[in-house]
C-alpha cells in the first residue's frame, strides 16, 4: 500500500513538472513565432440569414407529428416560390445587408491586424442602406494599439456606414474608446461598460539593486527622454512629468469620448469608475439594453445578414505556441479573476 502511494506521488509529481514544462515551451515558442507570423489571411463570409431561418426551420418541424408536418413542408414550398417571385419583381428593392464582425481584445489589441482587413473589405463592397455590426468584448489595453482599433471603426463612419457596437461582458477603457465611435451602443444588463481613465504603473528594484551594490548608468539626450525607470533611482521630477503625461493622455481620451457621444456629462463619467449596462444607460454610455443574440434576431427580420471573419494563417509550431500560451494565461486568470455575490 505505502508503495502504491509513492508510486502515485511520483506519478502526479512528473505529470505536474511535464505540463510545467510544456507551459513555458509554449510561451517560449508563442513568442518567437509573434515576431515570424505572417500577415497573410483568408477572408471568410458566410451567410447567417440563412442559418437562422434553416434552423427555426428545423426546430418547427421537430415539433410536428407525420401529418402536421406534410401540411408544413407543403406549405413552406409554396412561400419559397411566393418569395422566389416577389424578388424576382424586387430585383432594385433588395433587403439592405448587415455585416458582423467580432473584436475580441487583448492588452495590446493585436486583434486589429484582423479588423482592418474585414472593415477594408466591407467598405469596398457595401451600398447605401448597409449597416455594420461589431461585437466587441475588451478590458482596454495600451493607448496606440486601442487607438489605431478606434480608428477602424471611424473609417467606417466616414464611408456614410452605420455602425453598431454590441456588448455582451465588458467595453472598459480602450474598448470603450472603440464602442464610442459607433453611431449606436447596445449593452447586456450585466456587461461592465466604462473605465474612461489612464492608468500606468512599474516596479522599481533601484534599491534592492543598491543593497547588492549593483550600479545602473542611464544617459540621455533630453531631459525627459526618460522619466520613470524600472532599474534607476526616479526623482520627483521625473514623477512629476511622468503623472502629467498621464494626465495628457486622459484628456485626449476624454475629447475624443466627447466628440462622438456629445450627450454625455464627461466630467461625470470620466472618473476611471465602470458601470453595468443599466447604469450605463442611465448615464447614456450606452443607447439600449440587449444581448447581441437578442440584436441579431431582429435584425434578420430586415436585413440580410453576413459573417465577416479574417483569420490570419498560422504554421502548426504557431498553433501549438498559442494554444499553451492561451491554456496557460487562461489558468492565471482564473486564479486572479474576482466575482461578485448578491447579499442575502
Amino acid at each position: 500500500m505505502e508503495f502504491l502511494y509513492q508510486y502515485g506521488l511520483f506519478v502526479a509529481k512528473a505529470i505536474t513538472i511535464v505540463i510545467a514544462i510544456a507551459a513555458i515551451m509554449g510561451l517560449i515558442v508563442s513568442a518567437a513565432v509573434k515576431g515570424k507570423a505572417s500577415n497573410k489571411g483568408e477572408l471568410y463570409v458566410d451567410n447567417i440569414s440563412e442559418e437562422i431561418e434553416d434552423t427555426i426551420v428545423d426546430l418547427k418541424r421537430s415539433l410536428l407529428n407525420k401529418d402536421e408536418l406534410k401540411a408544413f413542408d407543403k406549405n413552406l414550398k409554396k412561400e419559397l416560390k411566393q418569395e422566389v417571385k416577389k424578388d424576382s419583381k424586387n430585383k432594385d428593392k433588395k433587403r439592405p445587408n448587415m455585416f458582423v464582425v467580432s473584436f475580441d481584445g487583448g492588452v495590446y489589441a493585436n486583434e486589429v491586424e484582423s479588423l482592418r482587413e474585414e472593415i477594408s473589405a466591407i467598405i469596398s463592397i457595401a451600398q447605401p442602406g448597409d449597416k455594420v455590426l461589431i461585437k466587441l468584448e475588451s478590458p482596454g489595453g495600451v493607448v496606440h494599439g486601442y487607438g489605431l482599433a478606434s480608428s477602424q471603426i471611424a473609417r467606417l463612419r466616414n464611408a456614410d456606414i452605420e455602425v453598431i457596437a454590441s456588448v455582451d461582458k465588458v467595453a472598459a477603457s480602450g474598448g470603450y474608446m472603440m464602442a464610442c465611435v459607433a453611431n449606436k451602443i447596445i449593452s447586456a444588463p450585466f456587461a461592465i461598460i466604462g473605465s474612461i481613465g489612464v492608468v500606468a504603473q512599474l516596479p522599481n528594484f533601484n534599491k534592492l539593486l543598491k543593497k547588492h551594490d549593483v550600479e545602473i548608468e542611464q544617459h540621455t539626450a533630453g531631459n525627459f527622454k526618460r522619466t520613470l525607470t524600472m532599474l534607476g533611482e526616479n526623482t520627483d521630477e521625473a514623477r512629476e512629468k511622468f503623472k502629467q503625461e498621464l494626465a495628457d493622455t486622459h484628456i485626449l481620451f476624454k475629447d475624443f469620448v466627447s466628440e462622438y457621444r456629445p450627450q454625455l456629462d464627461i466630467e461625470k463619467v470620466a472618473t476611471g469608475e465602470h458601470w453595468y449596462g443599466k447604469q450605463a444607460l442611465d448615464l447614456k454610455l450606452v443607447d439600449e439594453l440587449s444581448t447581441s443574440d437578442d440584436f441579431v434576431l431582429n435584425a434578420v427580420k430586415e436585413h440580410t445578414l453576413y459573417k465577416v471573419e479574417y483569420k490570419i494563417k498560422q504554421k502548426l509550431a504557431e498553433k501549438l505556441g498559442v494554444a499553451a500560451a492561451a491554456g496557460v494565461s487562461s489558468m492565471v486568470s482564473k486564479m486572479t479573476s474576482w466575482s461578485f455575490t448578491a447579499n442575502k
